[in-house]
């Protein structure tokens, strides 16, 4: 039994729902073309609920006669097919006020709002400095996917990740820089559960009660393989309190088990680095002498302004503060790069543990999305009874996220991985030039931007840090205890 089995469930997760069908999808390229088949399955009811969606994008080249090219007229066209047919966006509101002025997008928004079964609602957090962060969307009650990925502009991209991509542009024609990206689909009662989530969060954000959909068909996009049949799938949030609501940490609980629970190795992709709580469990680990590995594939640096001083100076603190202790060399953080050396943007939020569970969501490992942000994962664990099918399966994504990012064949993966039983002799043995992995450097760090990440600006841990700073030594205070201890004994051996 493991460790994640061993805590009372609503520590660790909302509800366990069995998926009759799941799959890993790898980068919006895919998502869009499999998003796109699953909503032309459609009979009464999609729900889309987003930090950002994108009128203009396209969903692939594929289409039907007399389908439309951008996402806008997409819904509206398919509104309009199957008189039966209701689409429900809700978006987080402070997002929504910049896309306003994209381009078309407001006279998309005046279209779908004046439609009579396309309803729109923005979702205002009820807690100070929170985001509503989900990425889901749910067909019918029978197929939904969650989450990384939204549905909005500079996501598309491939696993190739190719240099100049002449695809690899904005609506307005603009290039931008290759976007690595995952979310899941799932089928069954899993998906109905996640049905029961967006519904509950339609309704807190002021929209109509909506009830279960009953009675709809197949939804399985066309085409798209199976990876996992018949298997249990967890779904954990996070919530912070607001709307009459107790704060829900089922994320944190769920990364904090994961640790605990690892014997060989943790991979994990995530688009910050930045969480005090899980630095600490990482750091106990760390101490023992025959722990597991740590692999963290992260973006070369953040975007935005003043995230990079942000997320980036918190992801040195951290690392540096971890790396003092990691005496047994058992942590690595890697960025993903093009053939030609630009850096990959990594935005996936994944984890992969000892073969045996995959967890994917909307969370980065930051303290926002841990407690101030509204978060949805789902993990996928082998261990659990009637599971034991998946493991091979997780091998295997982890063989291939690995391939991707290093630009050799997943077997190649696979059998370095067997001969040097551990992770990170694989990884530096297959490492090379061009289209690869490259190992994370500590920068200098001016006074501010020290400052910044001691006192988690932009990443508060709850609304009461919004406009505080940490006391008993900010971001670091749980870690300076083990420095302490560790320099203590290098004298007292």
């Amino acid at each position: 039994m493991g460790a994640m089995d061993r805590l009372e469930p609503t520590e660790l997760f909302w509800r366990r729902e069995k998926a009759t069908r799941a799959a890993l999808i790898v980068d919006a390229k895919a998502y869009f073309e499999v998003g796109r088949k699953a909503m032309l399955k459609a009979q009464k009811r999609i729900v889309l609920i987003g930090w950002d969606f994108d009128a203009r994008i396209e969903l692939g080249d594929e289409r039907l006669p007399g389908e439309p090219r951008t996402l806008g007229e997409f819904v509206l066209w398919l509104v309009k097919r199957n008189p039966e047919l209701e689409v429900f966006l809700l978006r987080w509101n402070m997002g929504a006020v910049r896309t306003l002025f994209r381009g078309t997008t407001i006279f998309t928004l005046m279209r779908w709002m004046a439609h009579p079964r396309i309803h729109t609602r923005l979702d205002g957090a009820a807690t100070l400095g929170a985001s509503h962060h989900h990425k889901i969307v749910v067909i019918d009650d029978c197929v939904a996917f969650c989450g990384g990925i939204d549905m909005t502009s500079n996501r598309w991209d491939t696993p190739e990740h190719r240099d100049h991509d002449p695809r690899r542009v904005g609506p307005d024609g603009s290039p931008y820089a290759p976007w690595h990206d995952a979310t899941t689909i799932l089928e069954g009662p899993v998906a109905a559960a996640l049905g029961d989530l967006s519904r509950h969060r339609w309704r807190t954000a002021g929209g109509a009660a909506l009830a279960p959909v009953e009675g709809c068909g197949d939804c399985w996009p066309d085409g798209l393989g199976v990876q996992f049949r018949d298997i249990a799938v967890a779904i954990c949030r996070s919530r912070p309190a607001g709307d009459g609501e107790e704060a829900v940490r089922e994320i944190e609980a769920t990364y904090l088990a994961l640790i605990a629970r690892a014997r060989r190795y943790i991979y994990a992709e995530s688009q910050y680095f930045a969480s005090r709580r899980i630095a600490e469990a990482i750091a106990h680990r760390l101490e023992e002498p025959d722990g597991p590995e740590f692999i963290l594939v992260n973006p070369f640096k953040s975007q935005g302004w003043l995230e990079p001083v942000a997320m980036d100076t918190a992801r040195a603190r951290l690392y540096g503060a971890l790396h003092r202790l990691d005496r047994h060399r058992r942590l690595r953080i890697y960025h993903p790069f093009t053939a030609q050396g630009e850096p990959i943007y990594v935005h996936a939020k994944m984890t992969i543990v000892d073969d045996e569970v995959l967890h994917v969501g909307s969370s980065n490992m930051n303290n926002r999305s841990m407690r101030l942000d509204t978060e949805c994962d789902v993990t996928i664990d082998a261990a659990h009874p009637g599971n034991e099918s998946a493991a091979n399966e997780i091998r295997a994504l982890r063989d291939s996220l690995l391939a991707e990012h290093l630009g050799v064949p997943a077997d190649k993966i696979a059998a370095e991985i067997g001969t040097k039983g551990s992770l990170i002799e694989a990884l530096e043995a297959l490492r090379g030039e061009g289209r690869s992995l490259r190992p994370y450097e500590i920068p200098d760090l001016q006074e501010v931007e020290k400052w910044l990440a001691d006192n988690q600006v932009l990443d508060p841990e709850g609304a009461e840090d919004v406009f505080e700073a940490m006391s008993n030594g900010g971001l670091l205070r749980g870690l300076r205890g083990r420095l302490r201890h560790r320099a203590l004994s290098l004298f007292t051996r």
